[in-house]
């Protein structure tokens, strides 16, 4: 019972549960003379700001294109798209995440959050609550070359 909590904390395991979908997608507004067209699109920042609401929400797993998010993923710019765990990804973006869905969902719903400044810019957002869905284990690496177990105040 401990090892199976233990790979799901780690996300080596797939899960199953109720939470939210998230889709969002890049605004279809043309920007006007003066405006910067880079307004109108999703970044890894957006990404990121939304993983960070989830995690604060309770999210117990969460994926990005069915890319399971763990600690050591990353969510950065690569040219026309999004590298998450090495992965390469690109809009519509689809955010699941397990736990306890009216707080997932509140989060994001809240006034001057993440999904309020993407709405202002046009961006496209489908939210829904979801009963039984599954996120996929993370496939990466989990080879560590420096890290190495310590004991505690060691």
């Amino acid at each position: 019972t401990e090892l199976v909590k233990a790979r799901i904390q780690a996300g080596v395991i797939g899960v199953r549960g109720p939470g939210i979908v998230l889709t969002l997608d890049d605004s279809t507004v043309k920007a006007q003379p003066g405006q910067k067209t880079e307004l109108f699109l999703i970044h890894d920042e957006d990404l990121l700001t939304i993983v960070n609401e989830l995690n604060a929400a309770g999210a117990e797993a969460i994926s990005i294109n069915g890319q399971r998010h763990v600690a050591s993923t990353e969510v950065r710019c690569a040219g026309p798209t999004t590298s998450v765990n090495k992965v390469r990804v690109g809009t519509p973006f689809l955010i699941k995440a397990i736990g306890d869905p009216e707080a997932l969902q509140n989060v994001l719903l809240l006034r001057g959050g993440a999904l309020s400044v993407l709405k202002a810019w046009g961006i496209r957002i489908k939210l829904e609550r979801a009963t039984n869905q599954y996120i996929p284990p993370y496939r990466g690496s989990l080879n560590f070359t420096y890290a190495r177990p310590s004991e505690e105040g060691e």
